[in-house]
């Protein structure tokens, strides 16, 4: 396109490859429409509390994620959904592509939920779970299940999954005979909750970003 003469910066034809610009001050346009820099990326890892959506405008006036996040410092999307009654690890990004391809099941990225349900899966429940159960005639994807404690009547369950369907890990556990009482997403792609209280949220790392791009084939 340079070599064609249809860039100009400035109003002027730049005809030299390679020619640097301040985009914070110059004019670039290509075949004479305005060309904008790309905005800077920004990843948010926010823990979502219990009571809010996970969107960024709510039409009945529910508390959203962007009310939580009014000092991120540019507008993010949520990758994925969290139910309103789950709480947990929720990534924010203004890089569209990345967010596409974490949330395709191509690329299986594995998602972990601690629930507490009413009473214990049994053996068949527990390979029911593991096996995939059938939700709206289609099975899920086979998950990984352990039982970490029991608390009286309930029990305390680790649910990896690798898809995102409707409240999936909730129906799951129904369907193995086990309602969940609580539940959170304590793992989303390798990121944790740690160090983070409900409602808080922090900026990921170079190094997470760069391991985030590559579970998703970018880089």
């Amino acid at each position: 396109m340079i070599e064609a003469g249809r860039i100009r910066v400035n109003g002027r034809v730049v005809s030299e490859l390679g020619t640097r610009i301040d985009p914070g001050r110059d004019r670039v346009e290509a075949d004479g429409r305005i060309v904008k820099a790309a905005p800077e990326g920004l990843h948010i890892l926010l823990h979502k509390p219990e009571g809010v959506v996970t969107t960024l405008k709510d039409p009945f006036g529910r508390r959203t994620v962007r009310d939580i996040l009014p000092d991120a410092g540019g507008r993010v999307f949520p990758v994925g959904r969290l139910d309103a009654d789950t709480r947990g690890a929720l990534l924010l990004t203004n890089d569209g592509e990345l967010a596409y391809r974490l949330t395709h099941p191509k690329f299986e990225i594995w998602k972990t939920y601690v629930a507490r349900v009413a009473g214990c899966p049994d053996e068949a429940g527990l390979e029911l779970l593991k096996r995939g159960v059938f939700l709206e005639g289609r099975r899920t994807a086979p998950a990984r299940v352990a039982i970490l404690r029991r608390e009286g009547t309930a029990s305390v369950v680790r649910v990896e999954i690798r898809e995102g369907r409707k409240r999936e890990v909730r129906r799951m556990l129904e369907a193995a005979g086990c309602p969940v009482g609580e539940l959170v997403r304590t793992d989303f792609a390798g990121l944790t909750l740690a160090g983070l209280k409900p409602g808080a949220w922090r900026r990921l790392r170079p190094d997470e970003i760069a391991r985030l791009r590559r579970l998703a084939g970018l880089g």
